[in-house]
């Protein structure tokens, strides 16, 4: 039996990990286990909000939930590829006991399939019983998921708010946005003369409309509208720092967590272009489309139809195209490369990036928070076919050079933390003061299942601190990779971090916590040997603590250049090119590297 344990244990952890590579690996690990049965309607959760009454459930910890609101119209029909429209009014009370549909995406391990619908703007809500009625609202806490922009919803119950709401009296709301071609897509056909409706930036505007619901519904809950925290992971931290540059979002959220963040904005002439480094460009993704519908056509035979097609037919075209038709044409199931930020000069700039406009001072001035996980790449690298033994070619048993593998992806998750906390946290707190806040998740005690070393192969992985935040642990216990003694620490692990969060969502400074227990975390600091780093880990690996670490790119460049511990310069150039991507890439020094240069690729 124990055999067989170990066995189920790695299967669902490779399952998992595999499948989401680029996205929110919990997402997936909450839709390996049994949902829970729906809940039973609680009279006295009855509210009105924009479009009807809804009533709800009593959850966990002194709780009330509501599930499954609506907060615009469905995005279906005209409205596809629109700004979010005003959402129609229901007759009757809505019964919001379950979470609304996701929106379309690839179906998670399906091999190619997809799951969703286009009527998915939906959002759920969380609040300590009795708040409405006590005359005295509480801060309100935004969930964005993660998931590449591709996958993901917002209430899967890895997201529960439900211990978060009722241990630190706060609402906390999760959303669900348009995802993949349908949240970002942008072609001349389709262009109306209305900035938002032609920006492409749909899922954004999403967001937003969201943000504009909290605003003119929370009070309803006990939430105040005046006190709104946003936060999110991966690209869910994309969109915050999106929301933290987009002028349409100012005066909708107060604060701003972002979690493994680190925005790239694309101008819109990059995204319209053949080539691009996207997987899958806008005209491309119309190229397949084309393609799918006749055999008989190549590439350059669908580029050319394309080309000669009118603006209207083209139009229409694509409004007939059904929306999994649509993801299947951007490039596989999962992650195409068109759910991108674009630069459209309406909902994003079109000149600068995030670091450039914190400089610059266009941007939403907020208290914020900036984090990364110490080990983020070990989510995509564990499963390399140069990083593992792998049983069966499928269940890996060891770690391959394990020197190697912590050097590789040390310089990605590094590089990863000095676009998502460094570069954006250096101009920020230069320009609004000790309003400016960094940590680094650090938590590994993941234990061995028999020759693999779970803490080696992932570490403080992508997407690792989330349960973490909202104290849903009970994902990593069903799994049963953490070991019965490494328990209390990570329990512990997670008040602190849900307390340091809550706090910042109360006051704007993280502090010692709600509880005023914890170690104080102060604000960045750009002084030579200053203390501005929290450190997040087990009491017995260091424990929570400030520290002075901070990098920026050119560090990590003179690092890696001096490096001599590559076997060959074919792994030096690969290293080069994984860790310095886009204006971080230098081709001189890419073609000197080692002495002899790196081969064009």
């Amino acid at each position: 039996m124990r055999l067989v344990r170990v066995l189920l244990i790695v299967l669902v952890v490779v399952i998992a990990l595999v499948a989401v590579a680029g996205g929110s690996v919990w997402w997936y690990l909450a839709r390996v286990f049994e949902e829970p049965p729906v809940p039973i309607v609680a009279a006295e959760t009855r509210r009105t909000v924009g479009g009807g009454d809804v009533v709800g459930f009593v959850d966990r910890l002194d709780t009330y939930a509501w599930l499954g609101i609506p907060y615009a119209a469905s995005p279906i029909g005209p409205l596809r590829w629109r700004a979010p429209q005003p959402l129609p009014p229901w007759s009757g009370v809505r019964e919001s006991l379950v979470r609304g549909a996701q929106c379309p995406q690839g179906e998670i391990g399906g091999g190619g399939a997809f799951a969703g619908d286009e009527d998915c703007l939906y959002l759920n809500v969380w609040s300590p019983v009795g708040r409405a009625d006590s005359g005295r609202p509480v801060p309100v806490m935004f969930w964005i998921h993660g998931g590449g922009n591709h996958i993901g919803e917002g209430g899967t119950p890895l997201y529960n708010g439900a211990r978060l709401a009722g241990t630190h009296d706060v609402v906390v709301v999760s959303i669900n946005y348009r995802l993949g071609p349908l949240g970002w897509f942008r072609h001349q056909a389709l262009a109306t003369g209305d900035a938002l409706d032609d920006s492409g930036n749909y899922g954004v505007l999403d967001i937003i409309h969201a943000l504009r619901w909290v605003r003119d519904n929370v009070a309803a809950f006990g939430g105040d509208p005046a006190n709104v925290t946003i936060f999110g992971e991966s690209a869910g931290g994309w969109n915050v720092q999106a929301l933290m540059v987009s002028p349409l979002a100012a005066g909708l959220y107060h604060k701003a967590i972002a979690q493994s963040g680190g925005l790239r904005i694309v101008p819109v002439a990059e995204a319209l272009e053949y080539g691009t480094a996207q997987r899958t460009g806008f005209r491309e993704l119309v190229d397949n489309l084309l393609m799918a519908d006749d055999a008989g056509l190549d590439q350059s035979g669908a580029q050319a139809r394309q080309e000669s097609m009118a603006e209207d037919e083209l139009a229409g075209y694509l409004r007939s195209k059904g929306a999994l038709e649509i993801l299947a044409a951007q490039g596989g199931a999962g992650f195409g490369g068109t759910a991108t930020l674009l630069g459209d000069g309406h909902v994003l700039p079109d000149d600068l990036q995030a670091a450039e406009l914190f400089a610059a001072g266009r941007y939403n001035v907020t208290p914020a928070i900036f984090g990364t996980n110490r080990d983020e790449v070990k989510l995509f690298a564990a499963f390399s076919p140069e990083a593992t033994d792998r049983l069966f070619g499928i269940l890996p048993y060891r770690v391959r050079d394990p020197e190697r593998y912590d050097r590789d992806t040390g310089y990605s998750s590094d590089a990863w933390k000095v676009g998502a906390v460094d570069r954006l946290a250096i101009p920020l707190r230069a320009a609004q003061g000790p309003t400016v806040f960094a940590y680094r998740f650090d938590w590994d005690a993941m234990r061995s299942v028999g020759t693999l070393d779970l803490a080696r192969l992932f570490g403080a992985a992508h997407a690792l601190e989330i349960p973490f935040v909202f104290g849903t642990l009970d994902f990593l216990d069903r799994l049963g990779i953490v070991a019965d003694y490494d328990v209390p620490e990570r329990d512990a692990l997670s008040q602190t971090m849900m307390s340091y969060w809550a706090e910042f969502a109360w006051t704007g400074d993280p502090g010692r916590g709600r509880n005023g227990e914890q170690v104080e975390w102060s604000a960045w600091e750009n002084g030579a040997g200053a203390r501005r780093l929290l450190l997040l880990d087990a009491s017995s690996d260091g424990g929570v603590r400030m520290s002075s670490f901070r990098l920026t790119m050119d560090d990590l460049r003179a690092r890696l250049l001096a490096d001599t511990s590559f076997s060959s310069l074919e792994e030096h150039c690969r290293l080069y090119r994984e860790t310095f991507r886009f204006e971080n890439f230098v081709q001189a020094e890419y073609d000197a590297l080692g002495g002899g240069g790196c081969p064009a690729e």
